[in-house]
């Protein structure tokens, strides 16, 4: 495609108001690799990924795509690319190796150079304190099933926050809690690996927890703009029956507003408290707890991959669900088109959770921290990559959020997932979710055709402003 028919293309999509921003995402174990370089401890990750049949092909975060020492070309990609802003997360390890405790200011030097090369760039850092990696040392002492490491998150954004505060306006707590608490100890699916349902529910807790009091400790040091990173997939049952309804209902619970109301309402929802307490998986509120949960935030960030139709069965699944008491509940396969992820490509959703999200949260504005696509992404004969699927992604769910702001929902920015291809967990290296082709034998990145898209809106919207 000429760059021409690029910029057509581009010309053609959705239109942003004024102050609307787009930038890209990524996440320090996914991308930095140098796993064992300046002082940096070792995480849950290194350990799940080096530990046999925990991800595909036994690939690890070792080196992923070397960002740790190609960060500054990886900054002028961003540049070329028009990004107003850039979403990475902290390595906590890189900043204290042992979780809490000794500083090691060799790791808090990278982000430092990081922040600068972003703001000599035009480039707003966007930071989040935490991608699912927690140091190894929180981990063996009982992890996010243990209420201390809320308390050591807090002082680890505290120490973040001294070293990069006046430089980065914008602060995620986390990334996410679904997946670390679910994925990682109901599920077994992620880092640490574990399947316990009661410390899964301790996890759920102590994350959200965790997020007040590094909030709290932000707010202390003296940051203005405070967020928190949720990730939402809807759920519709299969059929209009009751068993169907009564599973959307469960699963929208724990994937959704067990996660979203604690943080707007104070409350956990009472159904799932319900669900929670007749699996033997009760949450570990404490007196004070949901105040400082709801500590307000100043925008809310959501991450949307696709929709999911699920039914009740009449038998467990035998599967190794992240959801607590969910044995006889599984997806049904999604229509139409699918990513490689095996992802259903449903934008319409998108529109109907931000409106959703708009009436349960009024007056919280959103960022769209995450939204993107695994596809092939093959080379071809002449080295570029002719990622139609992912452009055709990329503008039917920015036009589910442009339709969401037309009627009511106050989105500030975009952040495509991801910059570039990288480590995608328990999956390794074969999902690219990328706008940039990395090489990962020689490291090179090349930019696709999503990326010249992305590119040539970026731009349109700059000179309609």
């Amino acid at each position: 495609m000429t760059t021409t028919q690029t910029r057509a293309l581009a010309d053609a999509g959705p239109t942003f108001p004024p102050g609307f921003f787009f930038g890209a995402a990524t996440a320090a174990y996914q991308i930095e690799g140098a796993v064992d370089v300046d002082g940096r401890g070792p995480s849950i990750w290194d350990t799940f990924s080096h530990t046999p049949g925990r991800t595909a092909r036994a690939e690890t975060g070792d080196v992923a795509c070397d960002h740790y020492r190609r960060y500054r070309e990886d900054v002028a990609l961003m540049a070329d690319l028009g990004l107003d802003a850039y979403r990475f997360s902290v390595a906590w390890t890189r900043v204290l190796p042992e979780g809490a405790g000794r500083v090691e200011q060799r790791g808090l030097d990278f982000y430092r150079r990081l922040v600068d090369s972003l703001l000599e760039a035009g480039i707003t850092p966007w930071l989040t304190l935490y991608h699912w990696d927690l140091p190894q040392a929180l981990e063996d002492r009982g992890g996010w099933a243990d209420r201390d490491t809320a308390l050591r998150f807090a002082d680890y954004a505290a120490v973040v926050h001294q070293a990069l505060g006046d430089r980065v306006p914008h602060w995620s707590t986390l990334n996410e809690p679904m997946c670390s608490s679910l994925l990682g100890y109901m599920a077994g699916q992620h880092a640490p690996g574990r399947r316990d349902p009661a410390a899964a529910a301790r996890a759920v807790h102590h994350l959200l927890l965790g997020h007040g009091l590094a909030t709290r400790a932000l707010r202390e040091a003296g940051a203005e703009s405070v967020g928190v990173t949720l990730n939402f997939t809807p759920m519709s049952p299969a059929s209009p029956a009751a068993a169907d309804v009564d599973a959307a209902r469960r699963l929208d619970g724990q994937q959704n507003r067990m996660f979203l109301l604690p943080v707007v309402t104070g409350e956990y929802p009472a159904d799932v408290v319900a669900d929670l307490d007749a699996a033997g998986a009760p949450l570990p509120v404490e007196d004070g707890d949901m105040d400082v949960v709801a500590t307000p935030v100043d925008w809310l960030g959501v991450n949307y991959y696709f929709r999911s139709v699920v039914s009740a069965l009449p038998e467990p699944t035998g599967k190794a669900s992240p959801f607590i008491g969910a044995e006889r509940i599984d997806d049904a396969a999604p229509p139409g088109p699918t990513t490689t992820m095996g992802w259903a490509v449903t934008p319409e959703a998108f529109t109907e959770l931000l409106l959703r999200l708009r009436d349960i949260a009024p007056g919280l504005p959103m960022v769209i921290t995450e939204n993107g696509s695994a596809w092939p992404d093959t080379p071809g004969v002449d080295g570029r990559v002719a990622d139609h699927e992912r452009v055709d992604y990329l503008l039917g769910h920015l036009a589910a959020v442009a339709d969401a702001m037309a009627r009511g929902a106050d989105v500030r920015g975009y952040f495509a997932w991801s910059l570039m291809d990288n480590f995608e967990w328990a999956r390794g290296y074969a999902q690219r979710f990328g706008l940039v082709h990395v090489d990962y034998d020689t490291q090179r990145r090349t930019p696709k055709h999503s990326a010249a898209v992305y590119r040539d809106l970026a731009r349109r919207h700059r000179e309609s402003r």
